[in-house]
């Protein structure tokens, strides 16, 4: 049987819905790892190769946890949410390709083990396959998949450029985030409230409160990225110092006008920085004010998508996305 990895844990969650979530993502597994395969043994490889290497599927059980809103998990809830995984992973092979990254969860990136033109491709293939499993779902799934790869594509392109000249770098880098990563995230809950039959206002309300824990998870990573070592990451840290990246501790960092830390905003200056001066910037910045002010900030916007939840019905379900919103802040890897 395929075992997906571990769920968030969500307190309260009664047996019943926890076993219908673990029976969705094991649905949800198997159809991944059927769409991922081919008749070439090496396009086979290298699509499943992050596959293979694991990960959280909190995107998956963000759509099978609003279909509970509605008439619950069925076929389609669970094609959606095995097509918003490989959407996710498909971003994973550009993004390493972008970055230049040498590992990804703890494995070689597929740029890496492959080749950069490879990992593109297979980029690109795996984004097909996406589509090709919400072509199912309806002419409105297209649409939201359609709409929601734009978004993803004008995000990550923002993303890789500087804060326009006059805009404010905090607002600026919000709005990066909530088509880079929240829009995914958005549509993930969308997709099980719409094929679960759910009313308008609820698809709404579950969209609303997706893009918000969406900014909250990359703000999350964004610290993660600054505090945690490469046993946790199964990456290196300090990615975001290495790409120039303007991430909220850097531009908070790079905003304070103390003295002190002349040092420290010189390193994050740098271009191409050597790993020495990565290391160096790391050390400053992790005892830097500008960490608590990214944490409350992500806090903040956990806390946001928390109240929007208040426009659902109180239960169990609703008190689970409740959760869902407190577990992505609270994450160290």
């Amino acid at each position: 049987m395929v075992t997906p990895a571990p769920a968030p844990a969500l307190p309260g969650i009664s047996r019943e819905l926890q076993h219908r979530l673990d029976v969705g993502l094991v649905a949800v597994e198997a159809l991944l790892r059927a769409r991922v395969d081919h008749d070439d043994p090496f396009i086979a490889q290298a699509n499943a190769h992050l596959l293979g290497a694991g990960g959280k599927r909190f995107r998956p059980l963000l759509t099978l946890l609003a279909a509970e809103l509605g008439s619950g998990i069925n076929d389609d809830v669970v094609a959606a949410a095995a097509g918003v995984e490989l959407t996710h992973l498909a971003s994973l092979y550009h993004d390493d390709v972008m970055d230049d990254a040498k590992t990804r969860r703890g494995v070689p990136s597929a740029n890496a083990r492959y080749d950069n033109s490879t990992a593109i491709l297979v980029g690109d293939l795996l984004f097909g396959t996406a589509s090709d499993l919400i072509a199912d779902l309806g002419p409105e799934a297209v649409k939201i998949q359609s709409q929601t790869f734009i978004r993803l594509c004008s995000g990550q392109i923002r993303d890789d450029r500087p804060c326009p000249p006059g805009a404010d770098p905090h607002t600026y880098y919000l709005g990066v985030l909530a088509d880079k990563t929240g829009v995914l995230i958005a549509t993930s809950a969308r997709y099980g409230a719409l094929l679960s039959g759910c009313s308008r206002e609820t698809i709404a309300t579950l969209t609303e409160y997706g893009e918000r824990i969406g900014i909250a998870f990359q703000l999350a990573d964004d610290l993660i990225d600054i505090s945690s070592d490469i046993e946790v990451l199964g990456k290196a840290p300090g990615t975001d110092i290495r790409e120039g990246k303007r991430t909220l501790p850097i531009i908070y960092a790079l905003a304070s006008e103390d003295p002190q830390d002349a040092e420290l905003q010189d390193l994050l200056r740098v271009v191409a920085p050597s790993s020495d001066h990565v290391a160096r910037a790391l050390g400053l910045l992790r005892r830097h004010p500008a960490m608590e002010a990214a944490r409350a900030d992500t806090d903040a916007m956990a806390a946001q998508a928390k109240r929007i939840l208040e426009r659902l019905p109180a239960g169990e379900v609703t008190e689970a996305l409740r959760h869902l919103a407190d577990s992505v802040v609270r994450r160290d890897g």
